[in-house]
Parts: C-alpha cells; sequence; structure tokens
C-alpha cells in the first residue's frame, strides 16, 4: 500500500473496528468510517445492549467523531436479509448447519460494501478482522493468513474471499493481540476500550435461534423420528433445524450411553443418534471450494484442515475433484464435520489456501 490513501473503515461499534480506523489514521491515511444498517430482522442493533454502552452505530459514530473522520451509515436491510438470514434460514430447513459469518463476509461486507465505498472513491476497505494479509511477488497473488493472536483469529470465516476482494482490503489488527488492542483503545481514551466482544448471532434475539427459525420457516419443522445406525427408533425429535452433528444435550432420549446426532437426514425427516466413536471421520467432501491464494490444485495436496470455527487443526490430504469440490482424506479422524459447515485448508506458514462447504 502506498504511503497516503482513501480507506474506507467497517465500523460496528466495538474496539476492534474502532482501533483499526485509529491506526490506519496514525499512518496518515485518509479515513471515513461506515457502518452497516441491518435493523428490523429481530435483533435491532439501534437498541441499548445489556452492557449499559449505547447502540452500535451510535458508538461507531462517537469513536469517528473523536478521530475526526466522517461516519456514514448504509442501509443493508434487504441485501442482509436476502443474502444472510435467508440463506441462514433455508440451511437449517435442509438440515445442515451454516455459519452466517462466513456468508455475510463473502456476500455483504467484502461484497456488496466493498464495491459500493470502491465506488465512493475509497481504494482500500478495512476491517477489524484478525486475520493477516501479504502480497507475494513470485504466484502474483495476495495470500490470506491466520492472525497473530490464535485465540482471536478469524481467517477461517474469510476463505470465500478472491483475489479482487484481497488487493483491495487491509486488517491493521492482525499482527496484534486482543489485549494490545484493548490498550491502544484506553491509551486513545476510546470509551469503548474494555465493550465486550459479541459472541452471538447477530440477527437472532437472545441468542435463540430455535425461536427465530419457528418463527421465520414454520413449515420447515416438522417433528421426526431418532432412529439408530440399524434404524431402530429410538423416540421422536422436534424437527430437524433444531439439531446439528455433535449435538449431545437437549435430545430427551433415556440412553445407558451418552448418545449424539450423527446423521441427519431430510429425506425422511429422521436424525441417527449413536456413540461418540460415531462421529469421527476418516474423509468428507466439500463444495463451492474457493481456492484463496493458489490456484486450483490438479492433484492431490497436503493441507491442514479446520472443521470447525477455531477448531482442531487435522492434516489431511486434499483430492481435488474439478475446481469447485475436494474429497478430503484425513490422517487422523476429525470429529463432528457438520454438514453445512466450512472446511479450510491451510497450508505453510498459516497460510489459507482455500475452503468450502462440508456436505454430506
Amino acid at each position: 500500500m502506498t504511503p497516503r490513501q482513501v480507506v474506507a473503515v467497517a465500523m460496528s461499534g466495538g474496539v476492534d473496528s474502532s482501533i483499526a480506523a485509529a491506526l490506519l489514521q496514525q499512518q496518515g491515511h485518509e479515513v471515513m468510517g461506515f457502518t452497516m444498517k441491518i435493523t428490523g430482522l429481530g435483533a435491532d442493533l439501534t437498541e441499548e445492549s445489556e452492557d449499559g454502552f449505547s447502540t452500535a452505530i451510535d458508538d461507531a459514530r462517537q469513536v469517528a467523531a473523536k478521530l475526526q473522520i466522517p461516519h456514514y451509515v448504509f442501509d443493508c436491510k434487504e441485501i442482509f436479509s436476502r443474502e444472510v438470514v435467508d440463506e441462514f434460514c433455508r440451511e437449517y430447513s435442509y438440515g445442515r448447519t451454516p455459519n452466517p459469518c462466513i456468508r455475510c463476509n463473502m456476500k455483504l461486507k467484502f461484497g456488496y460494501l466493498l464495491e459500493k465505498v470502491l465506488a465512493l472513491g475509497a481504494t482500500y476497505m478495512a476491517t477489524g478482522h484478525y486475520a493477516r494479509l501479504r502480497y507475494d511477488p513470485g504466484r502474483d497473488r495476495f495470500m490470506l493468513l491466520a492472525a497473530k493472536d490464535k485465540q482471536k483469529d478469524q481467517s477461517y470465516a474469510l476463505y470465500g474471499l478472491n483475489q479482487h476482494q484481497l488487493s483491495h482490503i487491509i486488517f491493521p489488527l492482525g499482527g496484534l493481540t486482543k489485549k494490545e488492542t484493548r490498550a491502544l483503545a484506553e491509551r486513545l481514551g476510546l470509551k469503548v476500550a474494555q465493550k465486550k466482544d459479541s459472541q452471538e448471532i447477530c440477527f437472532v434475539p437472545d441468542n435463540d435461534y430455535r425461536a427465530f427459525l419457528e418463527q421465520r420457516i414454520p413449515a420447515a419443522i416438522r417433528p421426526g423420528l431418532f432412529i439408530d445406525a440399524t434404524g431402530r427408533v429410538l423416540g421422536k425429535h422436534r424437527g430437524l433445524p433444531f439439531y446439528t452433528v455433535g449435538q449431545r444435550r437437549g435430545l430427551g432420549i433415556s440412553s445407558a450411553e451418552r448418545l449424539y446426532v450423527t446423521d441427519m437426514n431430510q429425506t425422511d425427516n429422521t436424525i441417527t443418534l449413536g456413540p461418540e466413536q460415531d462421529l469421527w471421520y476418516s474423509q468428507i467432501r466439500a463444495e463451492k471450494v474457493n481456492w484463496v491464494s493458489i490456484p486450483p490444485p490438479a492433484k492431490p495436496k497436503e493441507a491442514r484442515v479446520r472443521v470447525r470455527y477455531r477448531g482442531v487443526l487435522y492434516r489431511a490430504q486434499l483430492v481435488p475433484e474439478g475446481q469447485a469440490a475436494v474429497t478430503i482424506k484425513f490422517h487422523q479422524e476429525a470429529r463432528a464435520p457438520a454438514p453445512g459447515q466450512a472446511a479450510v485448508f491451510y497450508g505453510a506458514e498459516d497460510e489459507v489456501l482455500g475452503g468450502g462447504t462440508i456436505v454430506k
């Protein structure tokens, strides 16, 4: 990045995006802040939060005022509802477990919003994500890397980014720890310095996704049967959207051994339960694969694979099936890969090679 650029910072009202804006300003860039308005979906981001801070939009506006940078609010309700919320509900209706943050990154933040700020004159867009970027002149490609702070690393949720997007993105916090970020905010006198991190799905009230789905897709919630691997009926379930592979609690089944959800079948509306050993897989398939920093490989490739957000990294061989699908053969079995979640592939130096959606 050349010495002075126009950078649009996606400001959520939290400490991370606030410090991203402050750091870029300190580096001499012309910074402007913008915040997405996605209210009216059940969770209203304009309401006061439980910890006593003002609204997300107001927090972002106040930080921008302290930094003396312009701040804009983009109304994203329609596209957010269509691309993120509707897809979230649709995936659950199919018995899959989606990650709405990944979808939001791909379609909204680094899709719609990136193009919008570029059209408004920005050269780059920055966010408070904990991830790193590096340009490799030998490959003439941008590399997406895991963050320095492995406890806060968000590279898993960014595997859907392409080279055009990466060429216009900055992650100022990739080389910092969360502790360092909060210390910077304290030093700058930002009231968001100790604001709690959001741990919930932003559009689901009280993090009760079951109540949310009951309201949004009632027709998809059909009671059915719990069965074991032999087909023996074990009891009744409340509906596929209420369960996920690997789930143990809330099944309502009495058994001499602990039972887990090991499979979900939309065709006959059954959920298979089994012992913990049935959750371990030697191979899975991922589709809708996006290769981030390498071209689609023509032959099998060794990698480390994560099947859950900040989950274990498993050594595996990626066997390509065309450009957009891979069979993942684990060297040691992976626990509870859930259809709908992402399998993300890492190479040397924490490089994100790519990722895709886990299918049955």
